[in-house]
């Protein structure tokens, strides 16, 4: 398994400096069948935790046995693992959601396809001001990301701890009426990876953070006030690729995502819950 540099928030840029080292080798043409003894390359684009770290497992412990040779490039946002998807640079990315990756199809114009959930990292609320959800008072300052898809999900878990109410599904914190935010939190935008520095803002009272994040951050739910409950959770982060390329790299790919052995690995490596398999 080769492990490509990793990729900061730099948008384009980044995807420019990913395309001039090209893609695999074999991503040119479709593979029909897979060979242990002459494996291929797959180049899979993915957040550092735990995207990265499980697709590791899956190239250090099932991938040579299935005739595949793993090249994982981490991306630090979720931005460019996209762009470098459509513009060819990688084979397959792992790091998002399907409500998010629809978004991105809607917005954006790519034509991706997707497989099953693989895992589910669950939103939490983070305070370095506040020990209990009900010692938030009116007027808090609360810092939220500024992707919709993600946005809408933040929303909900703050409705369900009774801070709003009566919150659409395709909320966001400009669409929110007064009847809505009646406690007149006052939202703070910003990107996902950045959320993890306003939690120590001290003008921050609650930072809502996304799963990889958390565990970039060496943070843990368990110390915070509020987690997404996991129960009919609709956001599983699963593999996606380009419309008409998917091969029999990422069937065996697909196949070894959702099996026994990763399980067993996502079980034993987040036994808190941090990040819980999908399937």
């Amino acid at each position: 398994m080769r492990k490509a540099f990793s990729l900061v928030a730099t948008g384009v840029a980044a995807a420019l400096a990913l395309t001039a080292c090209g893609g695999s080798e074999s991503s040119s043409s479709a593979v029909e069948s897979l060979d242990p003894a002459n494996p291929v390359t797959l180049t899979v684009g993915a957040s550092p935790q735990p995207h990265a770290v499980i697709l590791e497992y899956v190239a250090d412990n099932l991938a040579a046995d299935a005739g595949l040779d793993l090249e994982v490039v981490p991306f630090d946002d979720y931005v460019t693992p996209n762009i470098a998807l459509d513009d060819g640079s990688i084979d397959a990315n792992y790091f998002q959601h399907l409500s998010y990756l629809e978004a991105q199809i809607a917005d954006q114009g790519y034509d991706f396809e997707h497989g099953e959930g693989i895992h589910i990292e669950p939103y939490a609320v983070f305070s370095e001001k506040h020990e209990d959800m009900a010692d938030v008072e009116d007027g808090a300052r609360v810092a939220i990301t500024n992707d919709p898809s993600n946005q809408a999900r933040a929303l909900a878990l703050l409705e369900d701890a009774g801070l709003l109410k009566d919150v659409p599904e395709d909320a966001s914190v400009i669409s929110l009426t007064d009847e809505q935010n009646p406690m007149k939190l006052d939202f703070v935008e910003n990107q996902a990876e950045l959320l993890v520095n306003d939690l120590s803002d001290p003008t921050v009272d609650l930072a809502i953070i996304n799963g990889n994040y958390i565990l970039d951050a060496g943070l843990n739910t368990d110390d915070a006030l509020l987690v997404e409950s996991l129960d009919n959770n609709p956001y599983a982060n699963l593999l996606a690729w380009k419309t008409g390329s998917k091969d029999a790299r990422i069937d065996k790919l697909e196949e070894l995502l959702h099996s026994p052995e990763v399980k067993a690995f996502i079980e034993e490596q987040w036994p808190n819950g941090d990040v819980t398999p999908a399937f």
